[in-house]
């Protein structure tokens, strides 16, 4: 490749690479993406709404386009909004990232009717595996386990029929689902109808399609998944296992390579890792993937379901295995042929993932956007931060509230969790609330030093853990502040007053929340 450096990934070198590309996306996982860009020596084109005019993905790209108001359906999610801003600045082709359009087979069709390259899997193969349940069904024509569940939407009828069959507790999904919305767990008949409903409500706000399928839930189950990577010349390997089973909502919080699980049986990484490649293959599927698997206290694997685009978790997928999945996704769609074998994947030491966001884990994880008045970071061996903050910036109210991700790389688990822990203390952002000190508690919990883990880990964890209380010398400091503030808050209100004929109340609501 002409303008890349880098390990030996593929057998045949590119001619030319990408000269320039647009990523399709916000926040730490567009700066992610322009990084590896700049390396590869590639230009990046950055777009943005009108909230992420200031934001660090916009400063950091080579050149930037805005693309509507801040609703993400008003600008993200709008396709020819983004086609044309790679049109404009004469991009070669589109990263997607994660979430928006990167699981959006008419985005991908889009791109190649404009003669823009899709950094992902093929319009076609998003089409076979984004509907779970034809996944599933792709999943069983390739011998891949799956549970008890139905290969259709199904009716509240027939929900309640398949209850009887197979009992309670069961789990309603989204067909179009993704990121924990549209799911319900339903653990008696009285509350299916109810779940049924609130279900397909958020399907349809989330995914326009209110279209449910049920599953026997597995109860305590482990989430693990397999990172696939495959190129379109029909080559296909797998990068080994991601423990993601600290979940809240349905969605992953935190994540480790290996799982403690797996390392205890190695034999599970080959079987699994067989597993979703044979899925993966199945769908005809090339560029990086994941194929999600649950595990029950049997060791007994079942498929999930397949994300055909990078995963929020990669990271520490890298920091085990030393590859950089990004850079392997472009070299892919530039056409290049996969030179790494499964023989020459090996795995070194452990990472654990922790998804800083700013929200109130001890209410109910609320978001906390706000400005960042405080910014420290950890530093230090074995410590990566992705992340698109800065002191200053402010956390807007309509997207995702993740800040950023810490990972850390240690030799051995233990090691990482201790590493983990001292990081979390280093790491400090003020003027809003993360959930920060709710990991510092987790990688103190016994449990969870000894790796045993399930998607209800969170639920028990807070039935036999406190929030932490706060030194009551500081508790009388902070009661101080606030009623300093509240005085300056009234004086400042009866001030402009004179001059104002009406306040705001969401700056009031924000006020008396900081005040509580």
């Amino acid at each position: 490749m002409s303008r890349s450096g880098g390990p030996p990934y593929f057998a045949d070198r590119i001619a030319e690479m990408f000269r320039k590309v647009l990523v399709a996306n916000r926040g730490e996982i567009a700066v992610r993406v322009i990084r590896t860009l700049r390396e590869m020596g590639i230009l990046s084109v950055a777009v943005y709404s009108d909230a992420d005019r200031t934001s660090l993905h916009v400063r950091m790209a080579d050149e930037a386009e805005r693309i509507g108001p801040p609703p993400s359906s008003e600008s993200y999610l709008l396709i020819d909004r983004i086609i044309e801003a790679a049109r404009k600045h004469g991009a070669e082709a589109i990263h997607p990232g994660y979430g928006f359009l990167s699981e959006n087979a008419e985005f991908a069709e889009a791109c190649e009717a404009a003669g823009i390259v899709f950094i992902g899997p093929s319009a076609a193969s998003i089409r076979a595996v984004g509907s779970k349940t034809e996944a599933r069904r792709v999943a069983m024509a390739a011998g891949t386990p799956v549970t008890p569940g139905t290969e259709h939407a199904v009716t509240i009828e027939e929900a309640r029929a398949f209850a009887g069959e197979y009992g309670y507790p069961l789990i309603l999904k989204a067909v179009a689902g993704g990121g924990g919305k549209g799911m319900r767990v339903v653990e008696r008949e009285a509350e299916l109808e109810p779940a049924y409903r609130l279900a397909a409500s958020e399907a349809e706000r989330s995914f326009r399609n209110a279209d449910i399928y049920v599953e026997k839930l597995i109860t305590r189950a482990r989430h693990i998944e397999i990172q696939v990577l495959g190129d379109r010349h029909g080559n296909m390997i797998h990068l080994g296992e991601r423990e993601c089973s600290i979940q809240r909502r349905h969605q992953k919080v935190m994540e480790e390579c290996p799982s403690p699980l797996v390392a205890m049986y190695p034999e599970m990484r080959r079987e699994m890792g067989e597993a979703a490649v044979r899925a993966a293959a199945a769908a005809g599927y090339h560029n990086a993937g994941t194929v999600e698997f649950l595990v029950d206290e049997d060791r007994k694997f079942y498929f999930l379901e397949i994300n055909t685009r990078l995963q929020v978790e990669h990271p520490i997928t890298e920091l085990t295995t030393g590859l950089d999945l990004v850079r392997l996704q472009v070299e892919i769609a530039a056409g290049a042929r996969l030179h790494l074998k499964q023989e020459d994947i090996h795995w070194r030491g452990s990472a654990i993932e922790c998804r800083i966001y700013a929200e109130d884990p001890y209410n109910d994880f609320l978001p906390s956007p706000g400005k960042i008045t405080r910014l420290n970071r950890p530093l230090g061996p074995g410590i990566r931060i992705d992340a698109a903050i800065y002191q200053g910036w402010t956390v807007p109210i309509d997207y995702d509230p993740l800040l950023a991700k810490l990972a850390v790389w240690a030799p051995r688990r233990e090691q990482t969790t201790d590493r983990l822990l001292r990081a979390l203390r280093e790491y400090d952002v003020g003027g809003i609330r993360t959930n920060i000190g709710f990991f510092r508690q987790i990688l103190e919990d016994r449990d969870f030093r000894a790796g045993r883990l399930h998607t209800g880990f969170i639920e028990e964890f807070f039935k036999r853990n406190a929030p932490p209380k706060m030194p009551r010398e500081y508790a009388a400091a902070a009661a101080l502040a606030a009623a300093l503030h509240a005085s300056r808050v009234t004086e400042n209100a009866t001030a402009a007053a004179a001059s104002s004929p009406s306040s705001s109340a969401w700056v009031q609501a924000g006020r008396n929340d900081l005040l509580r």
